[in-house]
């Protein structure tokens, strides 16, 4: 991929954890838990291949729904989901727009857990509103690393 490309569709975040690998993965996997730092309120598991759907409990944000399909889950090593970024219109139909991917990478760093958090898919949302989702969605997942790292270190 070529840097012009990754400037605009991709978004890529780095944290470590002061937690193992199986309390983030746990952290990342279990919905509930995935739900109380990402506030979300999810109706349901994360499983490969199927929907889980919730709604939004950030302050300012609790009007909107959340819906995510799960791509692939390595026990450990890698958790993805599909969305539709900054879907922040509850007037607006985003079902017919393409989604990003969101990745979760995880490796052991000594006692501690490397997390890479990967958006990508930018270049393919419409181009009304590709700017303002990248930029949200910059900022969003900085302000979310902050709180997964506090979620795993209170544990």
């Amino acid at each position: 991929m070529s840097d012009a490309v990754s400037a605009t569709d991709r978004i890529e975040k780095r944290v470590v954890l002061k937690a193992s690998v199986a309390r983030v993965w746990r952290a990342l996997t279990d919905s509930q838990e995935f739900g109380a730092w990402f506030r979300v309120h999810l109706e349901g598991p994360f499983v490969e291949g199927k929907s889980v759907q919730g709604h939004i409990t950030f302050p300012g944000y609790e009007h909107l729904k959340f819906e995510a399909l799960v791509v692939r889950m390595d026990a450990e090593k890698y958790f993805a989901y599909r969305w539709h970024p900054y879907a922040i219109d509850p007037t607006v139909d985003y079902s017919s727009e393409p989604t990003t991917l969101v990745e979760f990478h995880l490796e052991p760093a000594g006692a501690d857990t490397r997390l890479t958090v990967v958006e990508s898919g930018f270049d393919q949302i419409p181009a009304g509103r590709r700017a303002e989702a990248f930029r949200m969605n910059e900022g969003g997942w900085a302000q979310q690393l902050l709180h997964i790292q506090a979620h795993v270190a209170s544990a």
